[in-house]
Formats: C-alpha cells, sequence, structure tokens
C-alpha cells in the first residue's frame, strides 16, 4: 500500500489509467473499469454535455465516488483550443486535473511539442495539475517538467496503433531524465505492453483502444492490471542480468564426481 502513483496531490494505488471511448456500449464500459481496477478514468471535454443537463451525458454512467475524473483536450490542434477545453473541463467541475493534448499532425496523431509546451505553461500558472501528452523525446519530456507539468506521457507508439512499446530506450531515458511521474500513453495492444513499459521503470500506464476494442474488452481489462501489476513488482524486484552464456541453475559445488 506503500507503493503509489502520486499525480499532484493525489495518491492512487492503481496505476492503470484507463479512457471512456469506443466502448460498444456504457454497461461494457462500466464492466471494464470494475475489472481494470482503475482509480482514474479520462474523459474528452468535447465528448461531454456541458450545457443541456436534461440530457443523457457520458459522465451519468461514472461513479464520481469510485473515479477520479481526467479530462483531456483529444481533438485540439492548438495551444489556444487546448487551453479553452481544459479550462471548460475546471468550469464544468470534472477536475483541474488535465491531460493535455495538442496534435500536429492529422494522420500520425503526434503532439505538436512547441504548442503543447506554451499550453502547459499557461495551465500551469492557472492552477491546474497538467499531465501532457508528448512524444517520446526525453528532451520534450524535461521541457515540460522545467515548464511545471505534474507528469508527463510519452506515447509508446501512435495513438491506437497497438503497436506495443516501439522505442523502449527512449521511454527508460525519460524516466531517468525526469523527476516527475512517467505515464506511457498510447499504443499498448495487448497484456504483454503494459508489462514492458511497468518493467522499464515508468510510473502508470494509460490506455483506451486496447481493452475497448478487444474481443473480449471486459476479460481485457482484467488482463491489463494484472499486466501492470506484474510488471510494476518485476521492475520493482529487480531482474536478474542478461548473459550471453548458460549460467547452471543448481551450485556445482559439492556434487559428486
Amino acid at each position: 500500500m506503500s507503493d503509489y502513483l502520486l499525480l499532484g496531490d493525489r495518491k492512487f494505488h492503481s496505476r492503470l489509467i484507463v479512457g471512456t471511448g469506443k466502448y460498444e456500449s456504457f454497461a461494457i464500459m462500466k464492466q471494464c473499469f470494475e475489472e481494470s481496477g482503475a482509480e482514474v478514468v479520462t474523459v474528452a471535454v468535447r465528448r461531454v454535455n456541458l450545457t443541456d443537463q436534461s440530457k443523457e451525458s457520458l459522465l451519468d454512467h461514472i461513479d464520481r465516488e469510485k473515479f477520479v475524473i481526467l479530462p483531456n483536450t483529444a481533438g485540439c490542434y492548438t495551444a489556444k483550443d487546448a487551453v479553452r477545453y481544459a479550462r471548460l473541463g475546471r468550469e464544468a467541475g470534472l477536475s483541474d486535473l488535465v491531460k493535455l493534448e495538442v496534435i500536429g499532425d492529422e494522420r500520425t496523431l503526434f503532439p505538436d511539442n512547441q504548442a503543447l509546451l506554451e499550453a502547459t505553461r499557461i495551465l500551469v500558472k492557472e492552477g491546474f495539475t497538467v499531465l501532457p501528452y508528448t512524444n517520446d523525446d526525453p528532451v520534450v519530456c524535461k521541457r515540460l517538467e522545467e515548464a511545471g507539468a505534474a507528469a508527463v506521457m510519452p506515447l509508446g507508439a501512435p495513438i491506437g496503433s497497438g503497436l506495443g512499446i516501439q522505442n523502449p530506450n527512449n521511454i527508460r531515458i525519460i524516466r531517468e531524465t525526469v523527476s516527475v511521474p512517467v505515464i506511457v500513453d498510447a499504443g499498448v495492444g495487448t497484456a504483454s505492453d503494459a508489462t514492458v513499459a511497468m518493467e522499464l521503470g515508468v510510473d502508470g500506464v494509460l490506455m483506451n483502444t486496447g481493452i475497448a476494442q478487444a474481443k473480449d474488452a471486459v476479460a481485457m481489462a482484467r488482463a491489463m492490471r494484472l499486466a501492470v501489476e506484474a510488471g510494476r513488482l518485476a521492475y520493482r524486484s529487480g531482474r536478474i542480468p542478461k548473459k550471453l552464456y548458460a549460467a547452471a541453475s543448481s551450485p556445482l559445488e559439492g556434487m559428486l564426481k
């Protein structure tokens, strides 16, 4: 219980953050939340009905007593738009946490790092706890930390690709470069991807498509929960060194000849 994920001034025992898009139904989404063990769910501010309280909203299907809402600025292509949606989310009572996304390319959905830094600086000054989604670039991650980000969220692979961790060395270097939490965001397709990420020493994993689009989303949510827990435990346990040649498992000393 002493091993927790710290985001701003909030402590979470689960290191898995899940999304709310692409599910077959709200009922399946809710089951996945439960099986994942997540304490934080991320919601695109653009998808939330903030004006007409009489209409059904995504938020109606999220138990606010169990889950912390992490608003995100998905779909924003400028720092100005991202800042505006972060403010809307806070004014609507969602949270002062924000998963900050500023997309620079429509085809790859890679982040616009210059705009991301600009938006981070603005929102930090306004009291937001900013968690920026960025490329797996150690230099950019360090700049985001210096701008006041409470965590950095480098991609493992392009959003929704399911390719897994494409640049493990970059993720490892980012972990060594920054002192804030590192959360791998995007690209996780199956449980082994999540475990690999956690074994690299990151503090958490955020995923959506890998769960929501699985053939059995509820079962995959449980698999991801176990994978994140196993990867974290393995990292803390300290793996054996890799060797080129074999080493006997049983001691040779004292054996009869």
